[in-house]
């Protein structure tokens, strides 16, 4: 294997018939800029790493962001780090120095972990917004419907649904005979761009893989919509401006990260399957915007959009900094 290995990463164009290593690609076409595209990745993963680290760390210690909307964003940001984690520090041994070479057992894994959360993601994203739903259609229901219970319920729940939706992939997979290149043009185990390797009936991968897909997307953003419906209608029942403008403005950070997530998610979607006039960096680009971005930026925006989040993370540094100033006297 180490010989087979070893002409792998001497020339990534290589037919490999070794049935247990792989060789990430990176971003085929954009290999000279390879170094200058790790300074994002650098920035977005470091991003990912201290605001959503802030964030587990301000609602563990404000009491009085225990609440069901922040406990959710907990939720979503364990979810981003371990997204992250899995994603990138081989994306930037990739663009580093061109360490693409991953044995077929840490392929498997890769995929399913990074497919998985991604589902867990949508679910919580869609627990969300019935949180939303509920405050604005049901306030005086809201602390008898959302308990800690019932909370912890739908954590359990989101983490089941993504494993077991992905679980037969990479079973689907093992069955597959890869007598071509095992040289994947991606910067991770991708499912679709492992199964394009494989020769023989693919058939099977490519419908459970979509069939999944659209359960989880498909099923979340009807729902999704559904809810933002009826809270809509029942905002525009609100006789008083300032009362829709209030019960308006508490679904703008949830709005907010719907977008970031779903909008690069369903770009990759459909370039994948329907865009094949669609350049290939192009594609494997938007791939990345979708693990990458969303996980960055979803702290941001509930920091900048939420008040009460705010304000304690303003609280907790200046609490570090006065603390700081006590030391050194």
């Amino acid at each position: 294997m180490s010989s087979t290995l070893g002409q792998t990463m001497d020339s990534p164009n290589h037919t490999n018939m070794d049935p247990t290593v792989f060789f990430l690609l990176g971003i085929p076409g954009l290999e000279q800029f390879h170094l200058w595209l790790s300074l994002p990745v650098c920035c977005l993963g470091t991003a990912t790493i201290v605001g959503n680290i802030t964030i587990l760390v301000v609602v563990a210690t404000e009491p009085a962001l225990h609440k069901p909307v922040y406990l959710f964003l907990c939720m979503l940001s364990t979810i981003d780090l371990a997204a992250s984690l899995s994603t990138v520090p081989k994306l930037l041994a990739i663009l580093w120095c061109g360490a693409g070479h991953i044995s077929a057992s840490a392929c498997l894994t890769q995929m399913f972990f990074i497919h998985a959360f991604c589902m867990m993601e949508s679910t919580v994203l869609l627990a969300m917004a019935f949180d939303r739903y509920v405050a604005i259609c049901h306030p005086l229901r809201y602390a008898t419907i959302l308990t800690d219970t019932i909370i912890a319920r739908i954590g359990v729940v989101a983490m089941v649904r993504g494993s077991l939706l992905m679980l037969p992939c990479p079973f689907l997979i093992g069955r597959l005979r890869f007598c071509e290149s095992h040289v994947i043009p991606h910067t991770y185990c991708e499912h679709m761009a492992v199964v394009k390797l494989a020769c023989g009936d693919t058939r099977p991968n490519r419908v459970y893989g979509l069939t999944a897909a659209l359960l989880v997307i498909g099923v979340d953003l009807f729902c999704i919509g559904l809810s933002y419906a009826l809270i809509a209608q029942a905002v525009l029942r609100l006789s008083s401006h300032e009362a829709r403008s209030k019960a308006l403005g508490t679904c703008g950070s949830h709005v907010c990260v719907i977008l970031i997530s779903y909008t690069p998610a369903l770009f990759s979607f459909f370039t994948h399957r329907f865009g094949h006039h669609v350049p290939l960096h192009i594609h494997i680009l938007l791939a990345n915007v979708y693990l990458l971005f969303p996980p960055a930026l979803n702290p941001v925006v509930y920091g900048v959009k939420t008040k009460e989040i705010r304000e304690r993370v303003v609280k907790v540094f200046q609490r570090g900094q006065g603390t700081g100033i006590r030391a050194s006297e």
